[in-house]
């Protein structure tokens, strides 16, 4: 799993994720995504365009950090899903609490 981080303001970033978010990724990206809003950058968007496979480890994770973010005053959305990823959101019912944006952009629309 590779994450890198974009500063998009002082309290805005976005979280690039490469490869699968499952139970054995699912940890580091719960922490190092819980870092950034600690740091203050409590709006937060998370790309998923290149992950591939989600399983509810990783849905548990973007929930953990989705709270901390809350929390702190501020939001985390997703953007750019990959059709599994997509359809779990789906299956899950949780596209209603990590409402799923079609692209980054569209996704730091009024943050």
């Amino acid at each position: 799993m590779e994450i890198s981080i974009a500063a998009q303001g002082p309290r805005v970033a976005v979280a690039h994720l490469k490869g699968r978010v499952d139970l054995a990724s699912a940890p580091g990206v719960r922490a190092r995504l819980t870092e950034v809003v600690a740091a203050g950058q409590d709006h937060l968007v998370v790309d998923l365009a290149e992950v591939p496979f989600i399983d509810s480890s990783g849905l548990g994770a973007l929930i953990s950090v989705l709270k901390t973010a809350r929390q702190a005053g501020g939001d985390l959305r997703i953007a750019s899903t990959d059709d599994q990823p997509l359809t779990v959101l789906k299956l899950t019912s949780l596209d209603r609490v990590l409402k799923p944006y079609t692209t980054v952009e569209e996704a730091l629309t009024g943050l």
